[in-house]
């Protein structure tokens, strides 16, 4: 059995992903794809390898784990998904570094079911809107508090996955951007489930219906329904048109209001995490999702 930790960011689809997944369960299941329910296999989970300490489980530990999780006898693919599987908000950015203990906290996830094919994913986030992200959602914490030992110019999402990489070169990872989210979402969707490419997925619309007015989405989804079959090239760039038209202005803004973060800082944080992704794009065994 395969099993998948989609393992968030922090601030990136905000659970969308595992509502998206638990609304198709059922056809999902029907392929070998499982979605259990996050209420009941998180405290799980954490319960497991609070208790296991990072150690692989004992066979007679895996097998329970997975009755208590699951609900069908059997999957081909397992999908769990935890913004804080790397750990919680406050420590998304910590001593000037992304999830410094992700290694370790990856280790242990894998340890849960030894047996079982693992892998991960996760969106990435630009830093310049990033930080600002993480401040407003960690309203107790000043920019200053935050900002101790930090220096985003040195913020690398390409060492962080070069981290994991050569800590688990085998373990597959799939990585797409934050910022491409509304184009990539149906691609996303399928390789975290692998399901058959002629099944549409419920809810596959459901980032762009949080960005785009109901009536754009509306006609969108008319015209798309009515030039089928698209490629996914063409699929994107009628997504794009119709962004362009009627996506909601102040969904689409992220105040970046720093103290220092000039147009120019901004820019330059922005040339780095591009050099960053594109640097993800050459590693062996990632699986860059890119329009």
């Amino acid at each position: 059995m395969k099993v998948i930790y989609h393992l968030g960011v922090h601030c990136t689809d905000e659970q969308k992903l595992v509502t998206s997944l638990r609304a198709n369960a059922a056809v999902l299941a029907q392929q070998g794809t499982v979605i259990p329910d996050p209420q009941v296999y998180r405290p799980i989970l954490r319960e497991v390898s609070t208790a296991m300490k990072g150690a692989p489980s004992s066979a007679d530990t895996e097998e329970t784990t997975l009755d208590a999780v699951m609900v069908e006898d059997h999957a081909d693919r397992l999908i769990f998904s935890n913004e804080n599987f790397l750990g919680v908000r406050t420590r998304a950015i910590f001593k000037g570094e992304f999830y410094p203990t992700a290694v370790e906290k990856i280790g242990a996830l894998i340890n849960l079911f030894p047996s079982c094919e693992a892998e991960i994913a996760l969106a990435i986030r630009n830093p310049a809107t990033f930080i600002p992200a993480l401040l407003q959602a960690n309203r107790k914490q000043t920019y200053d508090e935050f900002s101790v030992g930090l220096d985003p110019m040195k913020l690398d999402w390409a060492a962080f996955i070069g981290a994991i990489r050569a800590a688990y070169p085998s373990l597959p990872i799939t990585v797409w951007c934050d910022e491409d989210t509304p184009l990539v979402w149906p691609e996303v969707l399928q390789a975290l489930t692998g399901h058959d490419d002629m099944i549409e997925l419920d809810s596959r619309d459901e980032i762009l219906g949080s960005i785009m007015s109901p009536e754009g989405l509306a006609r969108m989804s008319d015209y798309i329904a009515s030039h089928q079959p698209l490629t996914v090239a063409q699929r994107r760039r009628v997504v794009t048109a119709f962004l362009d038209k009627y996506a909601i202005d102040d969904q689409m803004e992220v105040e970046l209001d720093l103290p220092g973060w000039d147009e120019e800082y901004i820019d330059e944080l922005t040339e780095q995490y591009d050099e960053s992704v594109y640097a993800i794009s050459r590693m062996p065994g990632v699986r860059l999702i890119a329009p």
